[in-house]
């Protein structure tokens, strides 16, 4: 996905500097740092939330994980649940 960000004069000399340090393009710096920033405010989202609320988010997870072609029968349902 291709998206234009505005960047102003100061901030683009600074870009050009630090890539020019780090052996990345302008575009592939500025990619990394909006990965890092992502990760680094998930990272936090997940440290304020409770312990339950990230066993709800865990079975979630798993849930979509799940292979959706397999199902079993009722009745077996109900005789394991026995």
């Amino acid at each position: 996905m291709k998206k234009l960000v505005e960047v102003n004069d100061t901030l683009l000399t600074k870009l050009k500097v630090l890539s020019a340090f780090e052996g990345l393009s302008v575009k592939a710096l500025m990619e990394k740092a909006i990965e890092m920033f992502v990760l680094q405010k998930e990272r936090e989202q997940l440290d304020s939330l409770t312990d339950e609320e990230k066993e709800d988010i865990g079975l979630l997870l798993l849930m979509q994980q799940a292979d959706k072609t397999k199902t079993v029968d009722r009745e077996e349902t109900f005789k394991l649940l026995e």
